[in-house]
This record gives C-alpha cells, sequence and structure tokens, in this order.
C-alpha cells in the first residue's frame, strides 16, 4: 500500500468516526391531541389494530409461518419474517420506546 492511499484510508476513517461520535438532535413522536383528527387515526392504527388483536394474531401467524419456512431451508426469507413477527409481538414496546427522548 503506498503511503498517500494510506493517508487518505486513515483520513476516511477518522472521518467516518467523528461523524458517528457527532450528537445530533433527539426526535420523539408523541400522541396526538384527543379529539382531533390525528388522535382518530393514531387510536385506530395504533391502539385498536397494531397493539389490539388483529397485531397480535398477526405475530403469531408471522412466527409460524416462519416456523415452516426454517423446515423448509429457506433460513434468510425465515429470519425477516421473525423479526416482523417479533415486532408485532411487542409492539407495544416498540411504541413506547418510539415515543421516548433519547439524548
Amino acid at each position: 500500500m503506498s503511503p498517500t492511499s494510506y493517508r487518505k484510508q486513515s483520513l476516511i476513517t477518522v472521518l467516518a468516526i467523528a461523524s458517528l461520535l457527532f450528537a445530533g438532535n433527539a426526535l420523539a413522536m408523541t400522541t396526538p391531541a384527543t379529539g382531533s383528527f390525528a388522535y382518530d387515526l393514531y387510536d385506530i392504527g395504533v391502539n385498536q389494530i397494531l397493539l389490539g388483536p388483529i397485531g397480535f394474531v398477526s405475530g403469531v401467524a408471522c412466527m409460524v409461518f416462519a416456523a415452516i419456512m426454517a423446515i423448509r431451508q429457506m433460513l434468510l426469507p425465515a429470519a425477516g419474517v421473525v423479526l416482523g413477527g417479533a415486532f408485532l409481538l411487542k409492539a407495544d414496546a416498540v411504541v413506547q420506546s418510539v415515543g421516548a427522548v433519547i439524548s
């Protein structure tokens, strides 16, 4: 490796690490005000569907489908389906963490 390419590679590495360590603004999603149109959409989409029985049954169905895919030796798609099913089964924790302010 020539000295100039080594310097370029070192500079790129240092800049990448510095950009990862740079702190940005923390953003959080909050629940809309009660009675607004956005709250009605949030209530239906998140509380009644995602956190309700439809979300739970979808999560269980994803796990069953992932097991079938794993039996058929389709491991990479099965891993993706397991992640999606875990998201649906633990949707209450995900919704809380999306709304948490991380600084």
